[in-house]
């Protein structure tokens, strides 16, 4: 069961990598940040919803006011998808994904500031360790982010804050609720959060394009219905701190997608600093277990 547990989160996770290669494909094409943010979102409700209905879901411990605060949740999934697309068409898609990644580090001070927990020592050396490794990966030393576009590094930086908002918020929210049905109701903020933003965008995306919504399908099978999907069937079979260790293979999957399918250039000092992002994040959730254990056994000689 568990060797089932560690395929199953893989996958899930290695699916979310490979969105930047349809974003990027979808721009080049033509279509709007607007398009493939609403096509991918209203695809991915649709889908979510199907699967929750075909599953005869329980929807026990829904209330109006879980389903408003699980709509706000799930609204900072789209302002990450507007965020992160927004960044990939002014940056090459290596680099975005790198700036998504700091959710990692800005979710230890969310951490801090919404509960009062203050980072340990693990914690903190973990924080210098990605610090260090975005700075080989976004390849400052090679001169190539100051050619990059002010506004393309601050919507990635952007997509990073509001993926660590809806990671820390997604647990705090309605825990009790089917992990389903929360699923489906957090795409649907989404939904209407994405269609406020692109309005005027609407019109273009009745219009039959094959291209648009073959991409859009990819973007929206790989970015919000894989992954939920997989991380649903598998999370469950394992640790949660092998859950988010196994999460990692995102980064190295989008990189490589990147480099194999868009031909973009990865230095050798950019993939240090991609070792050195996984290598912090094995390190966080090994280190802190391994300290608590300590703690526990030194109280329990005690």
């Amino acid at each position: 069961m568990k060797n089932k547990g560690i395929l199953f989160v893989l996958i899930g996770a290695s699916s979310f990598g490979f969105t930047p290669i349809f974003a990027k494909l979808g721009f080049q094409h033509g279509y709007t940040l607007g398009q493939l943010n609403i096509i991918q979102m209203v695809l991915s409700c649709i889908l979510l919803w199907a699967i929750t209905i075909f599953k005869h879901t329980d929807f026990k411990g829904i209330t109006k006011r879980n389903i408003i605060k699980i709509m706000i949740t799930g609204s900072f999934v789209g302002l990450t998808s507007v965020f992160y697309y927004g960044a990939i068409q002014y940056l090459p898609a290596s680099l975005a994904v790198i700036l998504l990644f700091q959710f990692v580090w800005i979710g230890i001070f969310f951490e801090w500031i919404f509960t009062k927990i203050k980072p340990t020592i693990v914690t903190l050396g973990v924080l210098v360790l990605i610090l260090t490794g975005v700075f080989f990966a976004s390849n400052v030393i090679g001169g190539t982010i100051q050619s990059m576009p002010i506004s393309g590094l601050v919507l990635g930086f952007l997509a990073a804050i509001t993926y660590a908002g809806f990671i820390f918020f997604s647990g705090k929210v309605a825990v009790d609720v089917n992990p389903w049905v929360r699923s489906s109701i957090m795409v649907t903020g989404s939904v209407v959060l994405v269609l406020l933003i692109f309005m005027k965008s609407i019109p273009s995306v009745v219009t039959f394009a094959p291209d648009l919504w073959l991409i859009a399908a990819g973007v929206g099978l790989f970015g919000s219905v894989f992954p939920p999907l997989f991380f649903a069937l598998g999370a469950h079979l394992i640790s949660g701190s092998l859950a988010n260790i196994l999460s990692s293979v995102e980064l190295p999957v989008a990189i490589i997608s990147a480099s194999l399918i868009l031909s973009e250039h990865i230095s050798g000092l950019q993939w240090i600093g991609i070792i050195m992002i996984i290598l912090a994040i094995v390190i966080n959730e090994l280190g802190t277990s391994i300290v608590k254990k300590l703690k526990h056994k030194k109280t329990y000689q005690t």
